[in-house]
Formats: C-alpha cells, sequence, structure tokens
C-alpha cells in the first residue's frame, strides 16, 4: 500500500489548534473532577442480606476501579497531547510519522496515531 500520508503537510492552521487546545482543556478539567468526584464516592449501605450486600459491593468495586482506571488512562493522553502540542509534535503520528488527519484530532484531539496506524495497532491487540 503507498503511504503518501507522509507526504501531507503536518501543521495545522492556528485557529483550528487553538480549537483543539481548548478541548483538550476542558477533557483534562473534566477528568480530574470525575476523579476527584470518584474519590469522594461513599458506599451505599443497604437492609439487604450480607450476601446481596456483599456481591454489590463487590460489582460497585469493580465498576469503580474500571471507571478510575479509564479517567486516569484519557486524562494521560490528554496532558501527553497538550505536551505534543507545547512541543510541535502535535499532529503527527507516532508510528509512521505522518500527519493524523484534521477530521480525526476534531473527532479525537488526544489521538497519537493516524486511523490506519491504529487500526494496525488495534489489529495485533
Amino acid at each position: 500500500m503507498n503511504h503518501q500520508i507522509i507526504a501531507r503537510e503536518t501543521t495545522l492552521p492556528p485557529e483550528i489548534l487553538a480549537a483543539l487546545r481548548e478541548n483538550l482543556h476542558e477533557q483534562r478539567l473534566f477528568r480530574r473532577e470525575q476523579l476527584q468526584q470518584l474519590s469522594a464516592a461513599p458506599t451505599a449501605r443497604t437492609t439487604r442480606t450480607a450476601a446481596t450486600r456483599a456481591r454489590q459491593s463487590s460489582s460497585r468495586l469493580e465498576v469503580h476501579v474500571k471507571l478510575t482506571a479509564s479517567a486516569r488512562m484519557v486524562l494521560a493522553d490528554v496532558e501527553a497531547a497538550l505536551e505534543r502540542m507545547d512541543h510541535g509534535s502535535y499532529g503527527s503520528c507516532h508510528l509512521c510519522r505522518g500527519a493524523i488527519a484534521r477530521e480525526r484530532l476534531m473527532i479525537v484531539p488526544q489521538a497519537r496515531y493516524c486511523a490506519r496506524c491504529q487500526q494496525v495497532r488495534e489489529a495485533g491487540r
């Protein structure tokens, strides 16, 4: 397959970059607030049987752990994208070094890979 994406311009217009930066700042604020809420979430008490409470508690704990891990992962991706913006490497694929399509960045501003390389990575899992 011809790898023409490398020849594309990797710089984004300043107004697009500013909009993406604002989106990333909003996402960072949201994830920080989400993590704060998750760390302060009280455990619910019910009057059900001990076995039922134990199952529900275990399920809640599992969901809580997964939500926290997901929020931390997205926050790390967002902060990494902001760092790439600061260092001038934002919008370049980490694998092929080609440009990440503007449309992809508008949808997933923290994207590290172009669509093709993302598919390759996901297929290898």
